[in-house]
This record gives structure tokens, sequence and C-alpha cells, in this order.
């Protein structure tokens, strides 16, 4: 049996499922970094909304704008570490997790023009960081047995 026969299949189904997770959180910071009108429209966002949602995100501290991205590129870096079996998932999942919790921080303490009230108080950012603990408890796990090295 060779070193990656040994690695559980449920690795490789978490790996992929944190990929296309991530992988959307990725593409919305990306899309809304670029200010996709498209990528608004596709979501079933009107153009008023879409230039609100723009305006807003030109206006976001630096520390808010830097959180996001860590939070979303850490849970990329996280998932293919994971995948690639390296110990190094951990504490990129931990950098995605300090990124979402400190997003949260600022969405709740922020005020969102009328546009984007539906969007304010939102409980998927809960759902973020309950995934991304989720993700944090089985890497670790994984490093534990010696899956990651």
């Amino acid at each position: 049996m060779t070193d990656r026969d040994s690695a559980p299949w449920h690795l490789w189904v978490v790996g992929m499922l944190a990929i296309l997770w991530n992988g959307f959180g990725a593409t919305d910071y990306t899309m809304t970094q670029l200010q996709s009108r498209s990528w608004y429209s596709s979501m079933g966002f009107d153009e008023p909304t879409t230039n609100a949602i723009f305006a807003y995100f030109e206006t976001t501290p630096a520390w808010a704008d830097a959180a996001w991205a860590c939070g979303t590129w850490g849970g990329v870096v996280g998932a293919l570490l994971l995948l690639a079996r390296s110990r190094w998932a951990v504490p990129a999942f931990f950098v995605s997790i300090a990124g979402a919790i400190a997003s949260t921080v600022f969405q709740a303490g922020a005020e969102l023009p009328p546009e984007m009230a539906e969007m304010g108080g939102s409980s998927v950012m809960y759902v973020v960081i309950a995934i991304a603990a989720l993700l944090i408890w089985y890497a670790t796990n994984m490093r534990g047995r010696g899956v990651l090295k």
C-alpha cells in the first residue's frame, strides 16, 4: 500500500466539498473586487442594488476587506492543502475562520444602504463560520491521525 492509498476516502470527499464551498466564496470576492455587474445580475440583483453594493464596498475599511480576503482565500488554500495532505491545512483554515469572524463583526456594525437592507443580519455568515469550524475540526483530526503530514 502506498502512502497516497492510506488516506481515508472521506478526505477526498471533504476536500472536494471544501473546494466547491470556498471556491464560491472566492468567486464572489473576486467578482465584487472587479465590480462585475454580470455577477450580481446573475444573482438577481437589479442595477440600483448593484450600484449600491459597489458604492458600499468602495467605502469599506481596508481591514474589513483584508478580513474578507483572508476568510475567503484562507479557505481555498486550506482545502487545497487538505487534498495535498499537508499539515498546513489546519493553520490555513484558522486564517479562514479568523477572517470570517472579523467580517461578521464588521457587517454587524456596518450601516448598509437601503438597497442592501435584506443582506444585513444574514445568517449566511454564521453558516460560513460553522463550516469553517468544522473544517478546522476535520483537518485537526486528520493531522492527529497522521493523515496530514
